[in-house]
């Protein structure tokens, strides 16, 4: 079994991109811009955009953080939304989820400029990534490509199982895992709430995937010997063994899982890192108008 370091790919990955920043402004270019917008204080979306905000440190982006009340309307994060995007400075930018139930997420997604949703949530993205057009690809799901690169784990031809149907997550990682590339080129199959026989659909898999957002939901008779796993989930739970009184715990058990995988990433420091790291990449192709010149 071989652990697959997230943490480490992403630091490795984060320099690269900080030496290509620094070549750009050194030419002459402009330095990527990077705005969020975080609504309320939730302890999960505070925690993601502190850790953004570090990574555009690291990368040498210019960053902003655009915090709203949670009580706010639709209506003022809709006008927030509207000025980033006519604001020439800023090449991308994110609205952090998940949103107060008062606000429609779709709606706020659809108001966001498709060349500066470096989040890859727009349909005009989600369209082009499911034809092979160039576009910024939903950050999760680049991550994970980049991870099965890094590792040179084998794709092609492979049974591919994607647990959870999410436009996050699992419908744009099956697409991926589909598309004629590496990593791709697989033969995919999407479990969700409402499969059956989801336990013998996996134990078929080379590749597991894991985007249920239910804690150690896959267990070792689950697993056949040699698969690889990919274990999206990051369900924060209580814990008195932490400082924060939480413990992030993924969607695969992974003391019983991990004995049987070739390849397995952990909760945290899996994909987690990887996350971040390829919406920094999609930021540098916004500032490098790499994707779309407008």
């Amino acid at each position: 079994m071989q652990l697959i370091d997230g943490k480490a790919v992403a630091n490795q990955l984060k320099l690269e991109i900080a030496a290509e920043v620094e070549l750009l402004v050194k030419n002459g270019g402009k330095r990527p811009h990077l705005a969020a917008i975080l609504v309320g204080h939730d302890g999960g979306s505070e925690t993601y955009v502190a850790a953004k905000v570090k990574a555009c440190e690291v990368c040498g982006f210019t960053s902003t953080l655009i915090r709203l009340d949670i009580d706010g309307s639709e209506h003022d994060l809709l006008e927030q939304v509207d000025r980033l995007n006519k604001d020439e400075d800023v090449d991308g930018f994110i609205v952090q989820l998940p949103l107060p139930k008062h606000i429609s997420e779709q709606k706020v997604i659809e108001a966001i400029d498709f060349s500066k949703d470096v989040d890859g949530f727009h349909p005009v993205n989600v369209g082009r990534m499911s034809i092979g057009l160039p576009c910024f690809v939903s950050a999760t799901p680049s991550g994970i490509l980049d991870l099965l690169k890094y590792y040179q784990i084998e794709t092609q031809g492979k049974k591919c199982v994607v647990l959870g149907r999410s436009n996050i997550v699992g419908k744009p990682m099956a697409a991926l895992m589909m598309q004629k590339a590496y990593p791709g080129n697989a033969t995919v199959t999407v479990c969700h709430s409402r499969s059956t026989d989801i336990k013998e659909e996996c134990k078929k898999a080379d590749i597991i995937i894991a985007a249920l957002g239910q804690p150690n939901f896959v267990t070792a008779d689950m697993v056949k010997e040699g698969a690889v796993v990919i274990d999206v989930g990051t369900t924060r739970l209580p814990s008195t063994r932490t400082k924060s009184g939480f413990k992030l715990t993924g969607d695969v058990l992974f003391e019983e899982v991990a004995p049987k995988c070739s390849y397995i990433t952990p909760v945290p420091g899996g994909v987690g890192p990887m996350t971040i790291v390829s919406l920094m990449k999609n930021t540098l192709l916004a500032g490098k108008k790499a994707i779309y010149n407008n």
